[in-house]
């Protein structure tokens, strides 16, 4: 049978009469609370599992307090993983409120970044500010009270304290800036995080140069030989007494199949000597079961230049091996006041960018004193740039990719959270949305700290104990 018609069976007017009546009712009996809608970062398409978050808005609302007595749920616990706070909080927000004063903002963002944005979702928290702590809601009711009136008004939001792991809380504005300060203090220093310390990525490197009297000025290559798949020894003859022996080595290079030694660079020119001494190529010997022995390279010979009259280019120092070196940089010597200027190779160290040792390509000739030398900059000589909230940041030689939590960049202290792998110090870190590039001086902190994961400490320690040398531990000693 039909509903009697002489009867509104609930109007619209009934229905926002009862709305604003409940409205009325939060905003007397019920708290400001502030609500930190959850931002979709990444997630699991297989599992559709949220992997990554950020709380970076927040919104000012009314809210009665179910849970007048106190916080429900098990409250404080010993586990044997140490205390565990569970404290849990039902609150109720108007419906009507929620609609208008936050969903229309959350209507805005990409589907990517918010599935939903119609009502409260869980994953969603409240900033308790009476408490000062942080809940994270865990089951969203709407139909309590049961359609009075063919309408539901309210939304109870059970939630349990929140947990931060992974998750990036960024909180700002004038109006609840105060309120949620220690959000923002607390979210950027806990959690699964790494602390790095970043400087700027080049400095220039610096070396130290003396002349020398009776010196190889350079060594020419005569025959480049094939077949060196391994770089062989150069044997330089010794110097006479009261002078130094000369050393060098060999460049290799291969053109298709074909392996054959580029050039012959000096690492000193030595001193001392009266007489050109001689070039001996020493190739790699192996010897492979069933085969004998391969050499790895043959044919190469080579022959010094020899400058008794003069000065020239003899040891190089590096006072200062410069950061930030990612491509050879150039060095260059002053020129003689008479003769033929020096020439070097740069050689670096990739895994650290900077200079591991400078060879001598031409020692010169005509040096009366010490000549200055210079080192070309690296690619980028400064920091570039400032990190943004919420950017992932990749390491250039690693890989390690992380989020960034916090960006301090006069102390030059970057907050990431959890990371795939671990970062390198001498590294890049590079923004994807910024663009910002420092260098990894040091990590800080790697990792959640787990006070109670003492394995590796407590594996050591048994190694002091108990002796597994022994192949056969139940055999006599």
């Amino acid at each position: 049978m039909a509903l009697n018609p002489f009867f509104l069976q609930g109007s619209p007017s009934e229905q926002r009469l009862v709305q604003s009546l409940i409205n009325e009712q939060l905003q007397i009996y019920g708290v400001e609370v502030i609500y930190l809608p959850r931002k979709i970062l990444s997630k699991d398409e297989i599992l559709t599992e949220v992997q990554s978050s950020t709380f970076n808005d927040n919104y000012a609302i009314e809210a009665y307090i179910n849970t007048y007595e106190g916080y429900t749920g098990a409250g404080d616990i010993m586990t044997k993983f140490g205390m565990s706070l569970k404290d849990e909080l039902t609150v109720t927000i108007s419906k009507e409120r929620f609609e208008d004063f936050i969903s229309t903002f959350l209507a805005d963002l990409p589907a990517s970044e918010r599935e939903i944005a119609t009502r409260p979702c869980e994953g969603d928290l409240i900033f308790f500010p009476l408490g000062q702590r942080v809940f994270e809601i865990k089951f969203v009711e709407h139909e309590q009270p049961f359609y009075q009136l063919g309408k539901n008004y309210v939304y109870q939001l059970k939630c349990e304290l929140f947990e931060l792991e992974d998750e990036l809380s960024n909180i700002s504005g004038d109006a609840v800036e105060t309120m949620t300060q220690d959000i923002d203090d607390t979210s950027s220093e806990i959690g699964y995080l790494t602390s790095l310390s970043m400087v700027s990525i080049g400095k220039t490197a610096s070396l130290g140069v003396s002349t020398v009297a009776g010196y190889i000025r350079k060594i020419v290559l005569t025959n480049d030989g094939f077949g060196y798949t391994k770089v062989p020894t150069v044997d330089i003859t010794a110097a006479p007494a009261g002078g130094v022996s000369a050393t060098a080595v060999a460049i290799t290079t291969s053109i298709g199949d074909v392996f054959s030694i580029k050039e012959i660079l000096m690492v000193n020119p030595g001193s001392g000597y009266t007489v050109a001494p001689t070039i001996n190529i020493v190739s790699v010997v192996s010897t492979i079961a069933g085969i004998g022995s391969t050499s790895f390279g043959v044919g190469a010979a080579a022959t010094s230049v020899l400058v008794t009259n003069s000065a020239g280019i003899g040891s190089i120092s590096i006072s200062d091996d410069g950061d930030g070196y990612t491509s050879i940089p150039t060095v260059t010597f002053a020129a003689p006041p008479s003769g033929t200027t020096a020439t070097g190779v740069v050689q670096i160290d990739d895994a650290n960018n900077n200079i591991s040792r400078v060879l001598i390509s031409d020692a010169g000739i005509g040096y009366t004193s010490n000549p200055s030398v210079t080192v070309s900059n690296p690619s980028i000589i400064t920091g570039i740039g400032t990190y943004q909230f919420g950017e992932l940041v990749t390491g250039s030689i690693s890989g390690a990719k992380g989020r960034v939590k916090k960006w301090d960049l006069d102390a030059k202290i970057l907050n990431l959270g959890s990371t795939n792998k671990d970062f390198i110090p001498g590294e890049i870190g590079v923004g994807a949305d910024s663009g910002a590039r420092y260098a990894v001086d040091r990590i800080i902190s790697d990792g959640f700290n787990d006070k109670y994961d003492k394995g590796t400490e407590i594996e050591t320690a048994a190694d002091d104990i108990i002796d597994f040398s022994e192949g056969n531990p139940f055999g006599t000693f």
